[in-house]
């Protein structure tokens, strides 16, 4: 087990993260991580994760939490009960906070640069945001989150230094910029600034760095500056040649930067299976070795193009294998599926919104325009080596989004097209790829079968040479055919192709060649596989899992997993990652037409719905154990033949739609083209408990109005209801007041019609929050009231026991104290009896806004503390920092400048991890705050 603490405090299980629910909980494992293998004593405990402010009982408490910890951690042996407290047991390197001190430490003192420069990387690469995220935060916690911060700022300058000493002025310079905007005194950060700008010949920019800091020295801090800055700027002037880096030390500086490996290391890798070797491509292969070279001046772009089945893909993800050590901050990969026989391109968008969650940038900081998101990527991989391989594209305007801006980066493009758009106007390097000559045919041929097989049989193999006309894939075909049948003999196999059948191929269509050489490998396997082989194609994509795959072909998991196998073994199929899937887009369009050819309309039809019965007899349940409030819909009956995957627990959903998100969106599509619209509505309304407490927001918008127009043509006012709430709800998260308020009053009118109280109730509470955003607080106390008389009498008891906390709250922000008391002190009674703890939570915020307003300072302290007490255990850090800034609040009504300020802060550290428009009106007035007392 793996301890991490530089971001997020979680364990990591081989490359398995296990989360540790409850800031306390993890505040108690991180201060036992930091004890460095020392006894932690209980009072030392006690006083890192709760303060000055323990209550009663948290020895009891911390008993609790350490018990849990253990079961995380594989058993009681973790953790060692000895006197006068606990004892972490863990390896030399148990946690990512001592790999990380080791590597800036000692083993970043070598004479080296580049052994330096791959220590620092490493243990940068550690960091996944600010140290100790999300525990309790305490005044100990802040001093080591500092302590980690200033150990992540020496890595920071130690790289700056290697680099340059490196003469990777270029690479370095972003991070330079980034710096100097952090610490925009000091006076090292900027000489180096200048030097790097100076090595790559913009002498007047150096200076003017240089200008800029001393004047803003003078006019903000009264100083002058000091004389190193001084001589550093005479040298420029001058031209001085010791400014220049060091020549390189042999061929030692030629050797990639390579990271070493670590089990805290996150990196994207995702470069699909490489062929172990390539006939007739050497050329090729080094064209793209000799970019390398030029990587460091800026951003690197290649195109390979060709006909189909040149083997574009095969030789740049061969190419991209051989290069990753010069790419130590990772590989991404997209299928951009531009000739894809469905003809869906994938829209540059929705590549972005994939390549920043490979970059591990959280869902709720992506943004929704591609302009936005373009300027996210390119932030994101700024300073960073890393090889971006975009297959199959379609044209040069897909493509340009997706490019990176960063000097070390390199992009490598994949298509059929030529992209001379981007050979015109991002210079990129063109690699075009002919059909093989007949020698270097013959060693493909030779690589696969052996030389002693093909030279047994010149005359067969010229005859099958001669049908495959130099085609990679054709060439791959016939050789996976005969290796997978030894007894037949080459001259039986080239039997086979003749009589015209591949004629084709001899200068015709790529595709139309490709469909005679798979029709041969498709009628060797058994009937179940040929079956599964076709009705495949009716799959959306991107992957397809073994269930769904079950299910499309009517048959046992077990049969599924068997014809899958002989369609792997064939070539007819590629299992990207485990259990998942794939069909290249060539064999795609033959079963497609396969499908059309020999399967009825009905049979596709019935093999589609079985498909569509998967997915929303999977979705419905796994949405029920994410919201268990959701009423209850007549789903249509499951069909014969469908296998489901139906999650046991909350995590199993979060797991199963985390896999089938983009899967499941297509699908959504897939049922309302083809008529299935109560599939489409209720798959969309079933996946709303994932989308939206997981930032979804635009994938929630997207499928919502699919149900909308499904629930209008079929006449269902049940469906247009929860589309019209999920829309308005997808416009509240995006701030877009106006249009949630439109969109909520349409679901209200259709929920009162149906006589759905419980649902009329959810969406009056909808429109309080909305009417408080948009500063009416009479009409949020309209909808409060209303949201209580819809469940007085029915609704669940905590549904009420909310909604009256809601009615408090507004009545509150209309000025009346007294009666919202009365309010929130009867919704905070009815939670603590159902064992509501996150009402409890939301109540005691509730409270300590009346009390504030009422002039009793401390009563509204102590709510607010009873309030984060639990909301550390509820895991809701949009509401966490509210209640934090409403406490900030009342410590400067209580003349405590100190506590409001370390409130604010802690707020503010929780929003720079948020990225949506409701959190910016918080972020606001924190900053105007925290201004006001500077």
């Amino acid at each position: 087990m793996f301890i991490r603490l530089l971001g997020p405090v979680d364990v990591l299980d081989g490359d398995v993260s296990v989360p540790v629910p409850g800031a306390r909980r993890r505040a108690v494992l991180a201060t036992l991580a930091l004890g460095r293998g020392t006894v932690v004593s209980t009072d030392r405990l006690v006083e890192a994760v709760w303060g000055s402010g323990a209550p009663l009982g948290a020895s009891t408490t911390l008993q609790s939490h350490v018990s849990y910890l253990r079961k995380v951690l594989g058993g009681r042996e973790a953790i060692i009960s000895r006197p006068p407290g606990y004892l972490l047991v863990t390896d030399t390197d148990g946690t990512d906070v001592d790999v990380a001190e080791r590597l800036v430490g000692r083993e970043a003192q070598s004479p080296d640069p580049a052994t330096r420069a791959r220590h620092l990387r490493a243990a940068l690469r550690l960091w996944r945001g600010r140290a100790l995220l999300d525990v309790a935060r305490t005044s100990w916690f802040d001093e080591q989150a500092g302590r980690l911060d200033d150990l992540r700022l020496r890595a920071r300058r130690g790289l700056v230094d290697a680099s340059l000493e490196l003469g990777e002025h270029a690479q370095v310079l972003p991070e330079l910029e980034l710096l100097v905007r952090e610490f925009p005194f000091d006076e090292w950060i900027h000489g180096q600034l200048m030097v790097a700008l100076y090595r790559m010949g913009r002498q007047s920019d150096a200076l003017g760095v240089c200008q800029r800091l001393r004047s803003a020295l003078v006019e903000d801090l009264g100083v002058e500056a000091g004389p190193a800055l001084r001589d550093l700027e005479v040298a420029i002037l001058r031209h001085d040649p010791a400014l220049e880096p060091a020549p390189p030390a042999g061929l030692r500086a030629r050797q990639p930067v390579v990271p070493p490996a670590d089990p805290a290391a996150d990196l994207p890798a995702q470069l699909p299976l490489a062929v172990p070797s390539l006939a007739g491509r050497s050329r090729h292969l080094s064209g793209l070795d000799a970019l390398l070279d030029h990587r460091h001046a800026g951003t690197v772009v290649a195109t390979v193009s060709g006909p189909a089945g040149a083997g574009k893909t095969a030789l740049a993800v061969h190419w991209a294998h051989k290069a990753a050590d010069h790419f130590p901050d990772g590989q991404l990969y997209v299928n951009l599926r531009g000739f894809d026989p469905t003809g869906q391109a994938v829209d540059p968008a929705q590549a972005l919104r994939g390549l920043l969650e490979a970059l591990g940038v959280p869902v709720s900081r992506i943004p929704g325009d591609v302009d936005a998101l373009a300027a996210t990527y390119r932030s994101t991989l700024a300073g960073r080596r890393v090889l971006v391989l975009l297959d199959n594209a379609c044209d040069s305007e897909q493509v340009r989004p997706l490019l990176p801006g960063s000097p070390g980066c390199m992009a490598l493009v994949t298509s059929r097209d030529q992209l001379t758009g981007l050979t015109t106007a991002e210079a990129a390097v063109p690699v075009t790829l002919e059909l093989l000559s007949a020698a270097e045919a013959r060693e493909l041929l030779e690589l696969r079968l052996g030389t002693d097989r093909v030279a047994a049989e010149p005359d067969g193999v010229e005859e099958i040479l001669r049908h495959c006309a130099g085609l990679p894939l054709a060439l791959a075909i016939v050789a996976a055919r005969a290796a997978t049948r030894p007894d037949f003999t080459l001259a039986v196999l080239a039997a086979e192709l003749r009589g015209g059948v591949l004629d084709v191929l001899q200068g015709g269509d790529a595709t139309t060649d490709l469909r005679a050489v798979f029709c041969w490998s498709y009628r060797a396997v058994s009937p179940t596989a040929a079956t599964m082989f076709r009705l495949l194609s009716l799959h959306p994509g991107p992957d397809i899992g073994r269930a769904v795959a079950a299910s499309l072909a009517g048959v046992p998991l077990a049969d599924a997993r068997a014809a899958l196998g002989e369609l792997l073994r064939a070539h007819l199929l590629t299992e990207h990652t485990p259990s998942r899937y794939v069909l290249h887009d060539l064999l795609r369009a033959y079963a497609l037409e396969l499908a059309h050819e020999h399967d009825s309309a009905p049979v596709r039809r019935t093999a589609l719905a079985r498909m569509f019965d998967h997915f929303l007899h999977t979705a419905r349940p796994a949405a029920h154990l994410l919201a268990p409030h959701l009423p209850a819909v007549a789903v249509p009956a499951i069909r014969s033949g469908v296998t489901t995957t139906v999650p046991g627990t909350a995590a199993d959903a979060v797991a199963w739609f985390t896999l089938e998100r983009r899967v499941v969106l297509a699908v959504v599509e897939l049922c309302a083209v083809n008529g299935f619209d109560v599939h489409a509505w209720q798959l969309a309304w079933s996946m709303t408990p994932f989308l939206h407490p997981h930032g979804h927001w635009y994938d929630q918008g997207q499928v919502a109005r699919t149900a909308l127009a499904a629930g209008i043509r079929l006449g269902d006012p049940l469906a247009q209801a929860f589309a019209q709430r999920a829309i308005a709800g997808t416009h509240a998260e995006l701030g877009q007041l106006d249009e949630a308020e439109l969109h909520y009053g349409l679901a209200l009118e259709l929920f009162e019609k149906l006589d759905l109280q419980e649902m009329a109730a959810r969406v009056h509470q909808g429109l309080a929050w909305v009417s408080e955003r948009q500063n009416r607080p009479a009409a949020a106390l309209h909808h409060a009231d209303r949201a209580v008389r819809a469940l007085t009498g029915t609704g669940p008891a905590n549904a009420r026991a909310n909604a009256l906390n809601g009615l408090g709250w507004a009545h509150a922000l209309c000025g009346d104290y007294p009666r919202a008391l009365e309010y929130c002190e009867q919704a905070l009674a009815a939670c603590r009896d159902l064992g509501d703890r996150a009402g409890v939570a939301y109540t005691w915020d509730s409270l300590g806004y009346i009390r504030h307003q009422l002039g009793e300072y401390r009563e509204a302290v102590r709510c607010y503390h009873l309030a984060l007490d639990l909301l550390t255990e509820v895991v809701d850090p949009s509401t966490e920092a509210e209640v934090l800034t409403h406490l900030s609040e009342a410590h400067d009504a209580l003349a405590d400048p100190v506590a409001a300020r370390a409130a604010r802060r802690r707020a503010l550290g929780i929003l720079d991890q948020l990225d949506a428009p409701p959190v910016d009106r918080l972020r606001a007035r924190l900053l105007s705050a925290e201004a006001g007392r500077d």
